[in-house]
């Protein structure tokens, strides 16, 4: 039986890789990467020599094709992206789409996930009120729908976990201060795992300054993930003492 593998890998900090992870990496006979680039970095690391092929956003039909054919002879592929877990917020879904349609409930190839680290829940994890519920949204559109995003966020009765850029997170807090008639407390994480980690807490008035002071040489470095929640319901934060 051939089995497609989608491997959870670490955000930033190589420790956090599991041991099943590496075991499935070493059996399989294929690694389906975001960037050949970058996986080679961590498969290095671990001593890890497999042949690599890319699939990313932008691989075409017979890209897509060329892996189902590897199912079909009954090759073992692992899926990996860039960081964290493929299918989030990245075209790992896609492919994990197209091997179903293409293969159904068929006894020949199995889907299997290998769980691992995640911006999504590492950040919830240290939000410091209650995230039993809440909405997770990916990356904010660029241009169609951007408004209709926010204001889904703003108006959220749980809350709002997303990703952003580094090129756009303030252009996204600003836009976002444009609701001054609702209260909001965030928590954003910056490079999460990794050596200049930065979690972020209060006003989004308070949160967009610290991100503005803490600019490198004009820019802003790292990846972020934002939480937002509507002070106004569930929980009540006060925001006064809970600026850290």
């Amino acid at each position: 039986m051939a089995s497609l593998y989608v491997v959870g890998t670490p955000i930033g900090n190589l420790s956090d890789i599991s041991q099943r992870a590496l075991d499935t990496l070493k059996l399989v006979d294929y690694i389906l990467c975001e960037d050949t680039r970058v996986s080679q970095k961590m498969l290095t690391r671990f001593g890890i020599k497999k042949p690599m092929i890319s699939y990313h956003q932008h691989s075409k039909l017979d890209k897509v094709d060329c892996i189902l054919n590897l199912l079909r002879d009954g090759k073992n592929l692992a899926l990996i992206s860039d960081a964290g877990t493929p299918g989030v917020s990245d075209p790992g879904g896609q492919l994990v789409e197209a091997v179903i349609k293409e293969f159904g409930d068929s006894v020949g190839v199995k889907i299997e996930p290998i769980p691992g680290p995640s911006a999504l829940t590492a950040v919830a994890s240290v939000c410091g009120f209650s995230m039993d519920r809440f909405i997770f949204l990916g990356f904010p559109p660029i241009k169609k729908k951007r408004q209709q995003f926010f204001e889904e966020v703003v108006n959220s009765k749980y809350p709002v976990i997303f990703y952003e850029s580094p090129y756009r997170i303030l252009k996204t807090l600003n836009e976002i201060l444009k609701y001054r008639d609702v209260e909001m407390f965030l928590v954003v994480g910056r490079e999460l795992t990794k050596k200049f980690e930065t979690i972020y807490r209060g006003s989004l008035q308070d949160v967009a300054k610290k991100i503005e002071s803490d600019k490198v040489g004009g820019s802003i470095k790292g990846e972020f993930v934002v939480v937002i929640k509507n002070s106004k319901e569930g929980d009540n934060i006060d925001t006064a003492t809970a600026k850290f």
